[in-house]
């Protein structure tokens, strides 16, 4: 029934165990896990069931400049760290007190997830932190030794009805998940019939997978050549050219020197398909890895080539990771020259800088739980790191992730910088875009100095004159003259905009101040978004300061007046209650409750949900509504959530006690949602009479 849009389910308490399927849930908690399938009659019976939708990306792959069509070289980064799966497997997120994230995306153009399991499907939060920056997702078939020879022969060898019904459920996978192609890895070698049918299988696939994923890759790797033997080329030849010739790229082998890369350089005209391998690990007989990868990158771009960097995580297995954050910014900082930036080309860009983890969560600068977490579908989109060193070395400006404090999510971005008393203030250019603006803009900055509060600190844009644009062409983009913007900053927020902005111009608890910008603009490309710093009035020495900055807002003000769409249809399913003992009192007992709420809502205006609780208690609803404030529960990045042990106050026999499910939606505008138009759902609960 529904009363005031609010959904009412009644439960009756039951102890017994609800089964759930193996593959979606972890058995000890019934969080919902990614998963992988182990063999090739794993693949083959897979359909997918509802509970797989846990698993599938929300964010779509997001439009960037320069396109994967285009010539220039690219840098693939295949992620394999000790098996995958890991912390990385919770879709809901874990409390993993120091994990492994990435975040130099704006280098990356191609992300694969890589594990020794035969059909890997990439963690969905993987996923979408990769498409939030325009990055593609491929997952990974392997086969290896003997009994990946045993596979092979299976659908390799025979007609072609074989192959292509693996394909197909390769192409089914990607599309339902929402990733984007695959890493074929054979290393084990093939009998004269399997290799005979291994390029119409790859050219199937890339068939396939391009009409139902137009965006979509198939990468082979350097191992199996033509006459089926287990031989890693560490090039591209004549070995393996025909493996190449049927999908959209090759994954070379590591042990490669530069002699190699001039042997393709001379006759290849594909050369951003070939994908030369860098071990970062530095195993073998290889050029350079580790913090030398540079020089085997450098080899690299200088003979025309895409890259391929597999494992990164090195710095993470290898270092102190009380130093990942230093080390993996030291790692890409050494690269950085040999990779292009990639510009962001949609709007609404809004960005909290939040790297999916953190030592606690806040929302809008108050903290909202205490202790360590880690999400990747919750990181947002990250800025272009690195030194900014000032024209003519008048000023400097270095930039890096800091959980200490957060104005959304568990980090924000810390500035440290010095303004010489030669000039008046130091620029950074933190993102590059290339987007036609609406006719208004709405920007916010939100930010907060530490120590000292008589820096001023103000948003620049830069944009071009669509005129002079050609706008599928980023190189002569970049060569037209810009134009740069500061607007001046509005004390009160637009009058049409009032119910979605809270304050402008004013300080918030913690610190935190927000500038809001309105600006009208025409026939305008935006091209890069800065911060910049101004020294003081009068001052006559140079500045040092450091700033933290929490969010960055660029919107399309008209999009703001559609009105939001409601969350609807809510249910609750899969319902487990669980009865243990007090810690304190063990005559005392306490209740669980897990259950899996589901609603419906246009994915496409949300860029996630906040899911909350309120009671669980036998007190009177109305009386406990008006007093109390939600609980944050979790964040969900699809229409879905399970709650997991919330624990309940156990209902005295005849009598019915509630608790109420809040979801909150997050407009990809970021702003604030109020209570009032939240969905809810509320469960009563009581024992069967005895």
């Amino acid at each position: 029934m529904e009363e005031r849009q609010n959904l009412v389910f009644r439960e009756m308490v039951n102890y017994e165990p609800t089964p759930l399927p193996v593959r979606n849930y972890d058995k000890n908690t019934s969080e919902p896990v990614s998963f992988y399938l182990s063999s090739l009659e794993e693949l083959l019976a897979w359909i997918p069931n509802s509970d797989d939708a846990f698993n599938i990306a929300m964010i779509p792959l997001a439009a960037r400049q320069p396109s994967l069509q285009s010539e220039r070289p690219r840098t693939l980064l295949c992620h394999d760290m000790m098996g995958g799966y890991l912390d990385d497997r919770f879709i809901q997120g874990s409390m993993k007190e120091t994990p492994y994230t990435f975040y130099h995306w704006q280098f990356i153009d191609i992300f694969v997830y890589f594990s020794h399991h035969t059909v890997t499907i990439p963690p969905v939060g993987w996923t979408n932190a990769a498409h939030k920056h325009g990055v593609c997702v491929l997952g990974t078939l392997i086969t290896e030794w003997t009994e990946g020879g045993r596979l092979c022969e299976k659908f390799l060898s025979g007609n072609p009805s074989s192959y292509q019904k693996v394909a197909d459920q390769l192409v089914r996978i990607a599309q339902f998940f929402h990733f984007d192609g695959w890493l074929i890895n054979i290393e084990n070698q093939l009998s004269m019939a399997a290799v005979k049918n291994t390029p119409s299988f790859l050219r199937y696939l890339t068939d396939q997978l391009h009409q139902y994923i137009p965006d979509g890759l198939v990468i082979w790797y350097d191992s199996v050549v033509k006459d089926g033997q287990l031989k890693w080329q560490n090039e591209l030849n004549e070995s393996n050219r025909i493996f190449f010739d049927s999908c959209d790229g090759l994954f070379t082998n590591y042990n490669w020197k530069e002699a190699h890369l001039e042997r393709m350089a001379s006759v290849e005209k594909r050369k951003a398909d070939v994908y030369v391998g860098v071990d970062i690990f530095a195993r073998g007989n290889v050029v350079g890895g580790g913090f030398d990868t540079n020089k085997s990158l450098e080899l690299i771009r200088k003979h025309g080539f895409s890259a391929a960097l597999f494992a990164p995580g090195w710095v993470y297995e290898c270092l102190d990771n009380k130093d990942f954050f230093q080390n993996q910014d030291r790692f890409w900082s050494l690269l950085e020259k040999y990779l292009p930036t990639h510009s962001i080309c949609s709007l609404p860009f809004v960005t909290s800088f939040c790297l999916g983890m953190g030592i606690r969560r806040l929302s809008y600068g108050q903290e909202e739980t205490l202790g360590p977490w880690y999400h990747l579908s919750a990181q947002e989109i990250q800025p272009i790191f690195g030194d900014h060193i000032q024209e003519n070395g008048s000023g400097w400006l270095r930039i890096h992730s800091c959980l200490m404090d957060a104005w959304n999510g568990g980090s924000s971005l810390l500035v440290r910088g010095m303004i010489p008393v030669t000039t008046g203030k130091v620029t950074m250019r933190l993102f590059s875009l290339q987007v036609l603006a609406p006719p208004k803009l709405f920007l916010s900055l939100t930010y907060k100095l530490e120590g000292r509060t008589d820096i001023a600190v103000a948003l620049e844009l830069s944009t071009l004159d669509v005129g002079r644009c050609n706008i599928g062409d980023i190189s002569s983009l970049h060569a037209e003259p810009s134009i740069r913007h500061t607007p001046r900053p509005l004390q009160e927020p637009p009058a049409k905009l009032l119910g979605w902005v809270d304050r402008c111009n004013q300080q918030f608890n913690g610190g935190w101040i927000r500038r809001c910008y309105e600006v009208n603009l025409q026939n305008c490309f935006l091209q890069d978004i800065f911060v910049n710093f101004s020294r003081p009035l009068g001052s006559q020495k140079d500045e040092n300061f450091t700033c933290r900055l929490g969010e960055i807002q660029v919107v399309d003000a008209d999009s703001l007046m559609t009105p939001l769409p409601q969350v609807r249809d809510i249910t609750a399913s899969h319902t487990c209650w669980q009865q243990i003992h007090s810690e304190r009192n063990r005559f005392k007992t306490k209740l669980l409750l897990s259950c899996t709420l589901r609603w419906s809502y246009p994915i496409s205006q949300a860029c996630c949900f906040r899911v909350y609780h309120l009671g669980g208690s036998c007190s009177r609803r109305q009386e406990l509504l008006k007093s109390e404030e939600p609980t944050f529960l979790g964040l969900a990045h699809a229409s879905m959530y399970r709650v997991v042990n919330l624990v309940v106050e156990e209902a005295p026999a005849g009598q019915e006690c509630f608790v109420d499910f809040l979801i909150q939606p997050v407009p990809k505008e970021g702003f604030l949602v109020p209570q009032a138009e939240w969905g809810s759902l509320t469960l009563l609960y009581s024992k069967p009479n005895a």
